[in-house]
This record gives C-alpha cells, sequence and structure tokens, in this order.
C-alpha cells in the first residue's frame, strides 16, 4: 500500500487503523506536502453503486462542515475501484483509548469534552447533517487537548447502501450509543444525537455505558425499555446538577431531552461556572417505580423482531405497572390540589416579586449579572440577527418591566450575529463560473483585477475556500488570464506535475465503469 499514490496526491505512509467500513492510514499529501488520514473503504462497499453514491453525497456535505470541533474532510475520490476519502490528521487519541489508559474521567473533565462535542454536533445540524453515530471512537483529542468529531454522515450511508452491507457482515453504527427511536427503527433526528452523547458522558464519568448485553439486539431492548441506573450509583463524584444533565440527554421520549445540542451545551457551561442547570434532578425512585415510567414514557413502540432469545421482564411485573404509574399521577395530584390550597388560604403568600430589569441591547454578561442582581435567573436562548451585535441581548421573556417572583426565570434571546455560510472551493475554475457559485452561496463577488476576463482562471479568494464568512458579505477572487501559464493554486509549495483529485463539487454522480 506504502507504493500507491492515490488520485495521484496522496501517498500512504503508514497504518492507523481498521474501522467498520475502511482501513485508515497516515497519508502524505503531495501537493501541499502536510499529513493527512486517508480511509480506503473496503472492496465489498466499493462495489456496491448504492453505497457509493450515498457516501458521495455525505462526504460532500461532511465537506462543508468548516468547524474548529469538526474533523476537516479535504477530498473524496476512486482509485482502481477503490473509493477514499481524505481527512484532516488528527495526531490524538480517540476517547475510546482515553478510557482505555485512564478508566473512568472526572465530572469536571467531561463537561468540557461534552461541551466542545456538542458545539460540533449543533454546528452539524444547523447544517442539516445528523451524525448517527457519535461514540468514543469517532472522537479524538488532539495534542493541545481540542476536542475534534469525526465520520459525519458515514453511518447514514451504510444504513441506506442495502442488504450487501448486512451479508458482509460489516459493522452498521454501534448498538451500544443507538437512541431508543434509532433501535426501533423510528425516524432519527438531532435529538437522537444528543442521546447518544449522553451515553458517552454517562461512560466518561462511570467506565461503562449505561447498558450492556450478549447481542446488539440485547442491547437495542434495554435502550427502548429500560431506564439507566443513575451515574452516582457507581461514581459518588458525580453530582446531581451533572447527573440531571445525562439522564435528560437518556430520555426515552425525544421529547424530553433537550431539544437541540446546542441546549445541551449550554447547560454543561452553566453546570462549569456553577450556576443551575436547566435539567431537573432525577428522583430517587425504587427500580420497579423506575422500569415502569421508562416504559410509560417510551407508550407502546417496539423493537423489531429478532432471532436471538430476549427475556421480557415477567408478567406478573408487567401487570403491576399500570397501578404504580396511576398511584404516581395521584400523588403528583394531590401535590397540586394542595399547593393551590394553601395559596388560596393566604398562607406563605409573601413571596416578594421584582420587576424585570431592562436589559435589551446590554451584553449578555451585563445581562445575566443585572438580572441575578435582582434575584432573577437567566436562561439564554442564541438566535442569528443581522443587526444585531453578537453577544448582545435582543429581547426578553418576561419583558422588561414586567413584574415576576423572585427566583422566577427569565429567557435571554442574545444574537450570535449574522448568518454564516461557507466559502466554496472555486479554486481552478472560470471566474464567470466562480462568480455564479458564491452568488448562489449567497455571497457578492469582487473580482481582481476588476477587468478580468470572464474565462479567466480563479487562483486565490479571500477569505478562502471552506472559510465561515456572513452570507451577503463580499468573497474576492483574483483572477489569471487564461493565456497565462500558472502554477496550480497553492498556498505552501509548489505543485507537482501530476493530476490532482477532482474537487468534491466536481464528483460524477455514480461511480465510474469497471476497467475490463
Amino acid at each position: 500500500m506504502s507504493d500507491e499514490v492515490f488520485g495521484n496526491r496522496y501517498r500512504p505512509e503508514r497504518h492507523l487503523a481498521r474501522g467498520g467500513m475502511a482501513e485508515v492510514y497516515l497519508a502524505r499529501d503531495a501537493l501541499l506536502d502536510r499529513p493527512v488520514a486517508l480511509k480506503a473503504l473496503f472492496p465489498e462497499l466499493s462495489a456496491d453503486r448504492n453505497f457509493v453514491e450515498r457516501f458521495r453525497r455525505e462526504a460532500q456535505a461532511a465537506a462543508n462542515l468548516n468547524h474548529p470541533n469538526i474533523v476537516s474532510v479535504f477530498d473524496w475520490g476512486e482509485q482502481d475501484n477503490t473509493y477514499f476519502i481524505v481527512m484532516e490528521y488528527v495526531d490524538g487519541p480517540t476517547l475510546r483509548d482515553l478510557l482505555r489508559h485512564e478508566g473512568r474521567l472526572h465530572p469536571d473533565r467531561v463537561a468540557d469534552i461534552g461541551a466542545e462535542i456538542a458545539a460540533a454536533l449543533d454546528f452539524a445540524h444547523r447544517a442539516g447533517v445528523i451524525h448517527r453515530d457519535v461514540k468514543p471512537g469517532n472522537v479524538l483529542l488532539s495534542p493541545t487537548g481540542q476536542v475534534k468529531v469525526t465520520d459525519f454522515g458515514i453511518a447514514r450511508a451504510a444504513r441506506d447502501a442495502g442488504d450487501n452491507l448486512t451479508q458482509t457482515g460489516t459493522v452498521m453504527g454501534t448498538a451500544t450509543y443507538f437512541s431508543p427511536e434509532q433501535a426501533s427503527g423510528g425516524a432519527v433526528d438531532a435529538r437522537s444525537d444528543v442521546y447518544a452523547l449522553g451515553v458517552v458522558l454517562y461512560e466518561l464519568v462511570v467506565g461503562q455505558p449505561p447498558f450492556a448485553g450478549d447481542s446488539p439486539v440485547a442491547i437495542a431492548y434495554q435502550h427502548v425499555r429500560e431506564a439507566p441506573v443513575p451515574p452516582s450509583r457507581h461514581n459518588p463524584d458525580v453530582s446531581p446538577a451533572f447527573e440531571a444533565i445525562v439522564m435528560k440527554c437518556l430520555a426515552k421520549n425525544p421529547a424530553n431531552r433537550y431539544a437541540s445540542a446546542e441546549e445541551l451545551r449550554a447547560d454543561l457551561l452553566r453546570f462549569r461556572q456553577g450556576r443551575p442547570v436547566v435539567a431537573e434532578p432525577v428522583l430517587d425512585m425504587g427500580a420497579a417505580e423506575t422500569r415502569a415510567q421508562a416504559a410509560y414514557d417510551q407508550g407502546t413502540r417496539v423493537i423489531p423482531a429478532a432471532t436471538t432469545g430476549v427475556t421480557p421482564s415477567p408478567a406478573p411485573r408487567a401487570r403491576t405497572a399500570p397501578y404504580v404509574v396511576l398511584l404516581l399521577v395521584l400523588l403528583a395530584a394531590l401535590a397540586v390540589l394542595v399547593f393551590f390550597l394553601v395559596r388560596s388560604l393566604g398562607i406563605g403568600s409573601n413571596t416578594a416579586t421584582v420587576a424585570v430589569p431592562d436589559v435589551v441591547g446590554k451584553p449578555q454578561a451585563q445581562a445575566e449579572q443585572l438580572l441575578q442582581q435582582t434575584g432573577l435567573r437567566a436562561t439564554v436562548h442564541q438566535q442569528q440577527d443581522a443587526d444585531v451585535k453578537a453577544g448582545t441581548v435582543i429581547s426578553a421573556d418576561p419583558k422588561p418591566g414586567s413584574k415576576v417572583d423572585t427566583g422566577s426565570n427569565v429567557t435571554l434571546n442574545v444574537s450570535s450575529g449574522p448568518a454564516t455560510a461557507v466559502v466554496p472551493y472555486v479554486l481552478g475554475m472560470t471566474a464567470a463560473d466562480a462568480a455564479n457559485k458564491l452568488i448562489a452561496a449567497g455571497f457578492q463577488v469582487d473580482t481582481v483585477p476588476p477587468d478580468a476576463a470572464s474565462d479567466g482562471i480563479v487562483r486565490s479568494t479571500s477569505p478562502g475556500p471552506g472559510a465561515q464568512a456572513p452570507q451577503g458579505s463580499t468573497v474576492k477572487i483574483t483572477v489569471a488570464s487564461p493565456t497565462t501559464t500558472t502554477e496550480a493554486p497553492t498556498t505552501t509549495t509548489q505543485a507537482p506535475t501530476t493530476t490532482t483529485t477532482e474537487p468534491l463539487t466536481s464528483l460524477p454522480l455514480a461511480p465510474p465503469t469497471s476497467k475490463p
């Protein structure tokens, strides 16, 4: 393999790992003289046209995810009927390696790691990409400690490829990190990634995942029907606040989880700052009540039938579950009745009320400080706004001046700045084609020199390809005359005379016909 050059550009130097779908190599990019990670798909996958088409689309989507916590995808191509993907090389361990060497981690460290993973997931979700296979093996740590999430969308490509992958025994995702909806064949969305991240957080602080079994079906059954043991029972260092965050992620019903990875990230940051978290504390119910509540939350959904034997809960316990749930509902109703009775009699009605301070237009930190000084709590929701400076409060709910009880929660809608987009790769295109592509991506175009011919070749862009820039901002393209001999566009070294692999956007929609 070391003598083979992929795409006339990438030469494998050392074997790194063998994954569920590919061999992974440390390779050298001859054009830019840098190390890259090269994944060469197994031959049986390359022979599946459905998989190759899905893989191409997912690789293109992943290539547009330019984020500091996401492993960048540089290129994609085919070499002698072997399909490959070229990615950023991260010279560091995976979280799986970290667990093997260190065992369980302190919750503070796990919260820091989880916040970075959540940031990566939220960025991908906003771009319409669901990971579907969040697990310790897909999270790397750079030499500086930065978290990097890899393999976005690859699990979907495998899932959609059809029976060929099943027949070859290829591993398609990991049941240990399946959400209940994945395990039962339901629809998958961003909250499925939140669940999987919850499993990872649980495993990092406990040293083992919440569910284990002799087969993937047995594990999937537990994801759907069983409630996880609270992590504090395994690790006394786990605080009620951190446990509440993890257990909210692991809710069977997606509606009971964090609505987005950004909401999860915000709660993890609150935990690290010593502030109250949004997640509710875990009730210390008995084992039977816990299982009954989990079954009640999930409703009547079941996992697909399987040939391996999984012993269901004993019939007597199943028959008692509705009565346990009914008892809990009656107790809750009684508590609400007592609460309103006490209030109607005026008992304990001396709760102080305060006015919500005017925080609109103030920086987020100052607004939160004002609320705290007033005796109120803040929940921050980020929203894009081209007219309001990033980090500034757009509005508050309840509105400023409203009378509320001390300790009430005030939602701050904070600007995250204008919507951004990824600058597409247009190097080597004609000026006209490049301008059309940039305009389609939401940018304005400034050509240098201004009178450049429309068939001139684009040598560089500012901002560069893959950079995040505000939508509507101007991208400057530098154009060379089509009659002028120039070296290939690069930022570090002179390009070799060999032909480079086509950019992702110009790849064929289907694999080429195999040579006889």
